[in-house]
């Protein structure tokens, strides 16, 4: 015979765990981080001519995905894991229905991703950076320069990067550590070649 549990009159019931983050609706979704997608999707070797295309699709996906998030990461985090994976299906699947078609040099202005509010000076210096970090990018291979994007360009953690790639976290520490040494390789290059065009 089957007794029913008894619950001692004294006891609290247990305390529910705080909730998370909650999304804002989705047109103020949409204006936030509209500039953090678009820049997402560029650096993750998104052509040009298909930026448009990618940013949309991730918007999608997150107003399909609404329900679905728990907010057990930042609003920022759970959109960049969306980005991440339809901008690599985009790139898969555009290099495989053309394998010859896709131009690495076919890319968006890095000119985009500076604040034109700051004066000659700094504006000339951040779009000089953003094209070097830009070439930087596009010459390391893609495991490396996802983890780099990441970690790096949008300071996420490592547990978090871990968490959208799907790898271990000591890959991650391995393949930002390798990324480091390429990027540290390639300013040494271009100071070498700045030095010697001022001699």
């Amino acid at each position: 015979m089957a007794y029913p549990s008894v619950v001692p009159r004294d006891s609290e019931p247990p305390t529910p765990p705080p909730a998370g983050p909650a999304l804002p609706p989705f047109p103020e979704l949409f204006e936030e981080h509209f500039a953090f997608v678009w820049r997402t999707a560029r650096r993750m070797g998104t052509p040009e001519s298909s930026l448009d295309d990618v940013v949309q699709e991730a918007f999608v996906v997150a107003f399909r995905r609404l329900a679905e998030f728990e907010g057990r990461s930042s609003v920022k985090t759970w959109l960049y894991g969306i980005v991440f994976n339809v901008a690599r299906s985009h790139r898969r699947e555009l290099g495989a229905k053309h394998p010859t078609g896709v131009n690495p040099e076919q890319r968006a202005d890095p000119e985009g991703l500076v604040d034109g509010a700051d004066g000659p000076h700094e504006w000339a210096a951040k779009r000089e950076a953003a094209r070097f970090v830009d070439q930087f990018l596009r010459r390391i291979n893609e495991d490396q320069r996802d983890v780099f994007v990441l970690a790096e360009l949008e300071q996420l953690s490592a547990p978090e990067v871990a968490s959208i790639l799907g790898v271990p976290l000591n890959t991650v520490y391995s393949r930002l550590r390798l990324a480091r040494v390429e990027f540290a390789k390639a300013i040494a290059r271009h100071r070498a070649r700045a030095e010697g065009s001022t001699r």
